[in-house]
């Protein structure tokens, strides 16, 4: 258990400013990850949230159950 974290907690790191890493998966099934990016507003209502990615300024929005992997620990629900 020491290598995972809860979607809840996952939901408090992105919440915070410090830049983190993600792995998602993407609608077409593809995984990606996304570097040095942070959380700017989530919608708890439909479970997404904007997401900037510091290197390129790119804004993205993605469901949190997409995401998988957060600083290298694994999301469980």
């Amino acid at each position: 258990m020491e290598n995972k974290v809860h979607i809840s907690t996952m939901r408090k790191m992105l919440d915070a400013p410090d830049p983190v890493t993600l792995c998602i998966w993407t609608k077409s099934g593809e995984i990606q990850t996304w570097k040095n990016c942070v959380s700017l507003r989530a919608d708890l209502r439909t479970g997404t949230r904007n997401i900037k990615m510091l290197d390129s300024s790119q804004i993205r929005k993605v469901r949190d159950v997409c995401i998988f992997r957060i600083n290298g620990l694994e999301v469980f629900l």
